[in-house]
């Protein structure tokens, strides 16, 4: 890829910048080796570092704080990866905050009158420019339109996508750097993993994905009184600006204002509780991003939701893994959950598969005899990220974003209402699951589909196999076999019999010198008889002395 020069000197900037704040919070080896990038490294100079008194962590959350939005968005994402990163890394990570202070009103204006192709008072009756919420990415503003309709704007912060595209280039070079040079190459795909991250936050970056993903999740329950979506407008919607419908409400864990309000705790949980779990066994689709601001209790213990820019997805195979997951968890069957993380993928061959049963087979005693409704799901998470970690489990992305999900909601669930049940709720939702996936309509689908297949094979096998006899017959039919290593193994070969044959040869000239010896006189000084039989056993040692050192380096390597 060819850099511009304006892009080039941006880059410049921005890994000075980066050098700057890692140095200041004590990551000093990380600068030495962006330091080792194509770059001039005058201009990334030392700065003198002032480390606080304060965990690494710690410092490593406040430094991806001050180094802006990518690298807050990164944090995020690498606290969802515990075969990554150690638990109190983790545990730290989930605490980035991505709240910021409002950017400046002029430029969002224009950015918003740009994407809208009109000015602010053609398009809203009323706009104000103090925004209800801000954060890295965007800013939300309340504005109402002509007929009356109050509404909110989400404008994305203008050139935050230049800023992004700059931190994105910067971390795949370091990305490839550490790939390369460092054994973190040899367990994780480093590049790989800041693609996917690169992947995730464009789409962040896409408003008209987080408005398909609202209308989503209202056709998903519009059969559901208990939650309530708010409508996007998409004639005011663009992929930098998007609209949608005002909601009013308390918010879900202000538990002070719904006792004033005479609102029934128990209920909304019950609420909150069910959303989830339709999201995750009917849907496949759920509100990823469920942290308290981001939802509101409206008359009648109606939830609404908000900011649907993060979500995940569960294919009908996730989902069937996690039910199973779920059952071996409650039976406190340790064999089962091995066997099950197993054929879920997270188990690499290398790792330990007896020594994991026993850590899991430990994690699981603590909870014998307890009730279901006295398990917490987020102290289980917390207990399992050490093991997680020990044997590199490698969580898919959106299982884990599953799990801290459930846990915050959890949370909410427990301080609106502590005796609270969520396994009692849940279990109605799951035994349905497992008589679906046992129903004819189910698993019938899957045996048609067999069937089909295997009716296809064999009505290709009579052509293909005829095909085959009469090549066979003709002499024409060859087996090609490709063997990995092969060439290597014969050219070790080669050298070892070469270094033999050269040793055989040495050790006869050394025997043909002893045996020479005796018939010539070499009391003569300087005879020809002297020099050549010196001449031979300087020649020989020279050979051995050459065989024991090819021999001694071949070893070490």
């Amino acid at each position: 890829m060819i850099i511009s020069p304006h892009r080039r000197v941006r880059h410049l900037r921005r890994y000075r910048e980066i050098a700057q704040i890692l140095l200041w919070h004590g990551f000093g080896e990380l600068v030495e080796l962006v330091e080792r990038l194509p770059y001039p490294r005058r201009l990334l100079r030392r700065f003198r570092p002032s480390v606080p008194r304060l965990g690494t962590p710690r410092r490593l959350r406040m430094a991806l704080e001050e180094l802006g939005p990518t690298f807050i968005k990164l944090g995020q994402v690498l606290s969802t990866r515990p075969d990554l990163l150690p638990p109190d890394f983790i545990a730290e990570l989930s605490r980035l905050r991505d709240d910021v202070p409002p950017g400046p009103w002029e430029p969002v204006q224009e950015e918003i009158e740009e994407e809208l192709g009109a000015p602010l008072e053609d398009l809203f009756a009323a706009f104000d420019p103090q925004p209800l919420a801000a954060a890295s990415l965007a800013q939300v503003h309340p504005a109402t339109l002509p007929d009356g309709t109050e509404v909110v704007v989400k404008v994305q912060r203008p050139g935050i996508e230049q800023t992004i595209e700059t931190d994105l280039e910067i971390l795949f070079d370091v990305a490839r750097l550490l790939q390369e040079r460092t054994p973190l190459g040899e367990l994780y795909d480093l590049p790989g993993i800041v693609e996917e991250f690169a992947a995730t936050l464009r789409a962040e970056l896409d408003f008209y994905r987080e408005g398909r993903n609202a209308d989503r999740f209202r056709a998903n329950f519009a059969g559901e009184e208990y939650l309530y979506i708010p409508k996007v407008y998409w004639d005011l919607t663009t992929r930098r600006v998007l609209v949608l419908e005002r909601i009013e409400g308390i918010r879900i864990d202000d538990v002070e204002a719904l006792d004033a309000a005479g609102y029934d705790r128990r209920r909304v949980a019950l609420h909150a509780t069910r959303m989830i779990i339709k999201e995750v066994l009917e849907d496949g689709f759920f509100h990823a991003d469920p942290h308290p601001g981001n939802f509101v209790v409206m008359e009648g213990e109606v939830i609404g939701a908000m900011d649907f820019g993060m979500v995940g997805y569960l294919s009908h195979r996730d989902r069937v893994d996690l039910v199973r997951l779920y059952i071996h968890v409650v039976q406190l069957d340790e064999e089962g959950i091995v066997e099950q993380l197993i054929r879920m993928g997270m188990v690499g061959g290398r790792v330990d598969r007896d020594r994991l049963r026993r850590d899991i087979g430990r994690l699981l005693r603590r909870y014998q005899g307890m009730p279901l409704k006295a398990i917490r799901a987020g102290e289980i998470m917390q207990e399992a990220l050490p093991i997680a970690f020990r044997h590199r489990l490698r969580l898919p992305p959106e299982l884990w974003l599953l799990g801290k999900t459930l846990a915050m909601m959890e949370g909410v669930g427990m301080r609106l209402y502590p005796d609270f049940d969520p396994f009692a709720v849940s279990e109605p939702y799951v035994r349905r699951f497992i008589i679906r996936l046992l129903s004819p309509a189910e698993w019938g689908t899957t045996a048609l589909r067999s069937v089909s297949d295997w009716g296809y094979l064999l009505a290709l096998l009579p052509r293909v196999g005829a095909r085959l006899l009469v090549q066979a017959e003709r002499g024409e039919l060859e087996v090609a076999l490709r063997h990995r290593g092969l060439e290597e193994a014969l050219n070790r070969i080669d050298r070892l019999t070469g270094r033999l044959s050269l040793s055989l040869l040495v050790a006869a000239l050394i025997v043909g010198l002893a045996l020479v010896v005796p018939a010539f006189d070499l009391v003569e000084r300087g005879g020809l008889a002297m020099v050549l039989v010196v001449a031979g056993f300087i020649g020989a040692s020279l050979l051995g002395l050459w065989l024991i050192v090819s021999i001694l380096r071949s070893g070490r390597q």
